[in-house]
């Protein structure tokens, strides 16, 4: 039967163009989006297959060792220095404060705590945030951070990138989110060679992380990003900047209220623009550590962490520091304006204007409280200028003083101020500004406890950035009358007495003694004052009664005894010149030769370092310094004590007089040096418990000046070092040993006090030393042991000591002597 075309239903009629153009478009989509996807998923697997395997070993991550310096510390636990090419100061992550953490997370990774490595949301908000943008916003969490800073370089390759995800999902799976976060806080550059946290807070702010402010927070979680960007010391504009903001951010996270945000943003910031690593200035002191530890243990000694603890007293070293410094910029002060250290163009545009003076002081840095300056105004009465982080400040009155040959309209070109000129400046007690220079002379200080050698202080120069020569251990000049009194202890041994009467006259000696030109030694003053005790002669500095005691005790047993203190025989021939400090000597070893008389007649070494231990405070070596006892006794107690008698006298009533008038106590003692044309001047004075030892002089030896004294130059030095270092310590003055009794007033030997010493010398026109009468009896006899006495010349002339043995600390004697 045949169908009926009527009945069957109508065919479909064609879809219109455009609906199969956009079904084919989204099925041609979908197709490639699937195998795009099906393609790297394949090819993510491919990579996980090869890469994965290949990742390194991060186990030892959960026993974080990263590279620590070397540190050194005083005895009171002040940090003095740190050597190593990361500045690091390992801190548990219970140990950060949470402000710091706050800031931290706060701009580099707010969601840490709540995603797994990568932060898909942070990824996509970042993607948005770039479209249109020439810069782009990264995506980085902290743990990425961590994964690309420990183990992977900083190129940006797809290889690279997968290396860094995958590493981040394994960290993740490893570590805790504390573990990571310690980690981060500890490794990341943060600039001036500081790595982490704790170490940038010492570098930047000069304090403790334990005490960081939100404020300075803020500030150093900035530089992750951009350490030379945001670096507040040479870019801080910039770095004031990116606080703002990240103080902003830590207030819409919740880590900060409002009021404390507002108040963070008003605090004022401190921030230290010095290249040191301590607040206590004490590079030469950490430069000796380090160059002991590194003779022990190499070039390890600069990445395990090892913390070095010295007998240095902190409050003494920055108190030498100062003393010393101001004592060198005194003498600066009456010194002639050599002119700025240099002339810069300035242009007129303000904008320009900031760039070119950072570029000028870059090469002109801060000196500590000396600091460099760029002139902007300049007349006679006034100077305006600014300092590199932007203050501008007027330099007028008194502060001008320094540079008035400069502000001359006929000065000369090369030191005459003008703008551009870079100069340096000063702030007085007065918190004004005054105008002044970097001193060209040196100086060197150093203090130690005669009663074991422990070192307390010590500064070998002006400034260690400038010159690295420490003039304490390095420096051989010559002693001057600070020299006298070890041959005055010579001439105790040959019957002297303070009370011995020794003329001080002229002398000349021709070319037929001498060997040479003819030689007639001058008194400082020029004067003569005829017959005086010694005790006088040793007060008032006479060279001529030092000449005649020295030739009454012979020079080769002079030299031979010097050496009992510590002295070098070959750098003091046997020559009369001896009596006056011709020979050559270190301010260390005076100060060594200075102990023995304040110790009571014993040989010490120095002695530095306590202990070493490792990071973790496991102690690697402990010392101590040997007892005094008789194995190490270089002169007689009852010389050592006689001595004292004199060098107090100087201190009260001779050249060192005005020490017992500012510091008002009786038990200090010293003895000042000048040399001839006043090349070098000291002051090497002590109390019973502390030796200190100053000097001041030119590299390349040339006169500080007709009037320049120890007693003017240096003790003043030494004195502002004592008021800080002898506060609070009880007036000392040692007993009599045995073998002393007491005339009149005077000390004497117990067998030179019944008329066997030396009464008189050069007196009745000879130099013939005259013995003391005995009771009843007269004088005018050579007395025994003297020059004319064969059996003591031969002898050697000096009653036999025990010399100071070597110990186990002579590394750093033998440090000291080259």
């Amino acid at each position: 039967m045949a169908s009926d075309p009527s009945s069957e239903a109508p065919a479909p009629a064609p879809r219109p163009a455009w609906q199969r153009f956009i079904l084919k478009f989204f099925a041609w989509t979908f197709g490639l989006a699937f195998a795009l996807v099906l393609a790297g998923v394949t090819v993510a697997g491919v990579a996980l297959a090869v890469a994965y395997p290949n990742l390194p070993d991060i186990s030892e991550l959960a026993d974080y060792r990263p590279k620590l310096p070397l540190r050194v510390f005083s005895a009171d636990g002040q940090l003095l220095g740190e050597f190593g090419e990361e500045r690091r100061n390992l801190t548990p992550i219970a140990e950060i404060p949470a402000v710091m953490k706050n800031a931290v997370l706060a701009i580099e990774d707010a969601r840490f705590y709540s995603h797994s490595g990568v932060d898909y949301k942070g990824l996509m908000r970042a993607g948005i945030a770039n479209l249109g943008r020439a810069k782009s916003q990264g995506a980085s969490t902290i743990t990425m951070q961590v994964a690309r800073n420990v183990y992977l370089s900083s190129e940006k390759t797809f290889t690279r990138k997968l290396y860094e995800v995958l590493l981040t999902f394994k960290l993740e799976h490893l570590l805790t989110k504390d573990q990571i976060l310690e980690i981060y806080m500890n490794q990341i550059f943060l600039g001036n060679r500081a790595y982490g946290f704790a170490a940038a807070c010492e570098t930047y702010f000069g304090k403790p992380l334990k005490d960081i402010t939100i404020a300075e927070a803020a500030m150093l979680a900035g530089l992750p990003k951009a350490p030379s960007a945001f670096n507040p010391v040479t870019n801080p504009s910039r770095a004031r900047s990116r606080q703002l903001y990240i103080i902003e951010r830590m207030e819409e996270n919740g880590f900060i209220t409002a009021e404390e945000a507002d108040a963070a943003k008003k605090q004022e910031l401190r921030v230290r623009t010095g290249l040191q690593t301590s607040a206590v200035r004490a590079e030469y002191i950490a430069e000796t550590v380090r160059q002991l530890v590194f003779s022990q243990y190499g070039d390890e000694a600069y990445t395990r962490g090892l913390n070095v603890y010295t007998t240095v007293k902190a409050n003494e070293q920055e108190a030498a520091y100062k003393a010393l410094r101001k004592g060198i910029m005194d003498y600066e002060k009456r010194q002639i304006y050599r002119g700025p250290e240099r002339f810069v163009d300035l242009p007129s545009d303000p904008k320009e204007l900031d760039d070119a003076i950072d570029d000028a002081l870059a090469e002109h840095p801060d000196n500590g409280d000396v600091m460099a300056a760029v002139v902007l105004e300049v007349n006679p009465k006034k100077i305006v200028a600014v300092r590199g982080n932007g203050d501008r400040f007027e330099i007028v009155g008194a502060g001008l003083e320094a540079a008035r040959s400069g502000l001359s309209e006929k000065a000369q070109p090369k030191i005459k101020i003008r703008r551009g000129a870079i100069i340096r400046v000063m702030k007085t007690p007065k918190d004004t500004w005054e105008i002044t220079q970097i001193p060209e002379v040196e100086g060197a200080f150093v203090a130690l406890d005669p009663r074991d050698g422990s070192i307390h202080a010590m500064v070998g120069g002006f400034d260690f950035n400038k010159n690295k020569f420490n003039h304490v251990t390095q420096a051989w000049r010559q002693p001057g009358s600070g020299f006298k009194p070890f041959i005055y202890s010579a001439a105790l041994e040959k019957g002297f007495s303070p009370s011995t009467i020794v003329n001080d006259s002229p002398l000349f000696f021709d070319a037929g003694v001498t060997g040479g030109q003819p030689w007639e030694p001058k008194n400082y003053d020029g004067k003569f004052e005829g017959p005086m005790p010694l005790h006088t002669a040793l007060a008032k500095s006479k060279n001529m009664v030092s000449i005649r005691v020295l030739q009454a005790v012979g020079t080769q047993n002079a030299q031979d005894w010097v050496t009992r203190f510590g002295f070098d025989a070959d750098k003091h021939p046997p020559y009369l010149t001896m009596a006056l400090g011709a020979g050559s000597v270190t301010p260390m070893q005076m100060a060594l030769g200075y102990a023995v008389f304040a110790n009571g007649g014993y040989r010490i070494n120095p002695w530095l370092i306590t202990r070493i231990t490792d990071q973790k405070g496991k102690p690697l070596v402990e010392s101590q310094p040997p007892l005094l006892n008789e194995s190490v006794r270089a002169i007689d107690a009852r010389n050592a004590f006689v001595m004292d008698r004199l060098l107090q006298e100087v201190a009260r009533s001779g050249t060192a007089a005005r020490s017992q008038r500012d510091l008002k106590r009786p038990d200090l003692y010293g003895k000042t040096g000048t040399t001839n044309d006043s090349i070098d001047t000291w002051f090497n004075g002590f109390h019973p418990t502390l030796v200190a030892i100053v000097w001041m002089g030119y590299d390349q030896p040339r006169s500080l000046g007709d009037r320049e004294t120890g007693g003017g130059l240096s003790l003043p030095v030494w004195i502002n070092f004592m008021e800080t270092a002898l506060k609070g310590v009880p007036v000392m003055e040692p007993a009599a040993p045995e073998g002393l009794v007491n005339v009149g007033g005077e000390w004497f030997y117990e067998e030179y006090a019944r008329g066997n010493g030396v009464a008189s010398l050069g007196l009745n026109g000879g130099d013939a030393p005259a013995r003391a009468p005995a009771p009843g009896g007269s004088s005018g006899e050579q007395a025994p042991g003297l020059p004319g006495d064969r059996a003591m010349q031969n002898s050697g002339g000096m009653p036999p000591v025990a010399p100071a043995p070597a110990d186990e600390r002579r590394s750093i004697l033998d440090l000291f002597r080259n």
